[in-house]
């Protein structure tokens, strides 16, 4: 069980890393450190990131759970990490091919400024939902806790470690911000406007590595 566990998170920290480095998870992060209440409604943003995730890998790890159970791996899991390794490899592919057209932010970014904390809150969960790479990578993340046959105990460890790693991104600047306040400021808008230059390669490159990783674990399951 033990060992089983291990193999989890380490399947599992590869794909909170996807959604960590993502600039949807770090540009509206620091975009709510620039609106009129920078603690409360970066604060608000990081709750709401982190239900929003939560609930959606919870989600998928009880469909895992309902298909087959969590003390035994089914057989169609091996099949389901070769389709998700397979899909990442295809959409790492394309983002690499697109990425010169991925160069700023959408406009919607745009108006993070005029956030209140309980819009914040509001927006954060709704953007992990909507967001077809964030609902993806949860629904891989899911999965595989589901399948891995490590027990419910050691599910939801998994599920908090892996919600854990994809928000880090967010809560480094936003906790940051909390202790240090304006002496953040700068290094913040550096930070947001490198994402932006340098995202989709990024993050390109991150799905492509991830998504060999899984296929590869797939295909030596079988």
């Amino acid at each position: 069980m033990s060992g089983n566990f291990g193999s989890t998170l380490t399947e599992l920290i590869p794909l909170a890393l996807v959604i960590a480095l993502s600039p949807l998870t770090i540009i509206p992060a620091v975009l709510a450190l620039h609106t009129a209440r920078p603690r409360q409604t970066g604060l608000a943003f990081l709750l709401g990131w982190i239900l929003g995730t939560g609930a959606l890998t919870a989600i998928f790890v009880e469909v895992a759970d309902l298909l087959g159970n969590l003390d035994k791996p089914p057989a169609w899991a091996s099949w389901l990490r070769i389709v998700v390794g397979a899909l990442l490899i295809v959409f790492g592919g394309y983002r690499w091919f697109t990425r010169k057209q991925s160069v700023h932010s959408p406009g919607w970014m745009r108006k993070m400024a005029d956030l209140t904390p309980g819009r914040a809150l509001v927006t954060a969960m709704v953007l992990a939902v909507v967001n077809p790479k964030v609902l993806f990578i949860c629904a891989a993340a899911g999965l595989a806790i589901g399948t891995a046959g490590i027990g419910t105990m050691h599910a939801w460890i998994a599920l908090a470690c892996f919600v854990a790693v994809s928000a880090s991104t967010a809560a480094i600047p936003i906790l940051g911000y909390a202790v240090s306040g304006d002496r953040l400021a700068q290094p913040l808008e550096r930070l947001k406007e490198w994402m932006e230059r340098q995202h989709a390669a990024l993050v390109a490159a991150i799905l492509l590595v991830i998504g060999l990783l899984v296929l590869y674990k797939g295909i030596h399951a079988l």
